[in-house]
């Protein structure tokens, strides 16, 4: 349960940090037979910097989980 709470507090460190993924996708214009065209289309995908925040949330919540867990 460490482990995971420690790869989840580095995920939303991440996605805290970093709030915009671009990637591009290759799109059929026209066939004419034997010539296509082809063109890239960019996408974007936009999240709020308080999902990453929420991950590092619930990874301090494992940790915290684990550490009590280890008491006992």
């Amino acid at each position: 349960m460490k482990a995971t709470g420690f790869i989840l507090i580095i995920i939303g460190l991440a996605l805290t940090i970093f709030t915009t993924f671009k990637f591009f996708t290759k799109e059929k214009v026209a066939d004419l037979g034997v010539v296509e065209i082809t063109t890239e289309k960019p996408h974007v995908l936009n999240w709020s910097p308080l999902i990453g925040i929420a991950v590092m949330g619930v990874g301090g919540g494992f940790l915290w989980l684990a550490s009590r867990k280890s008491k006992k």
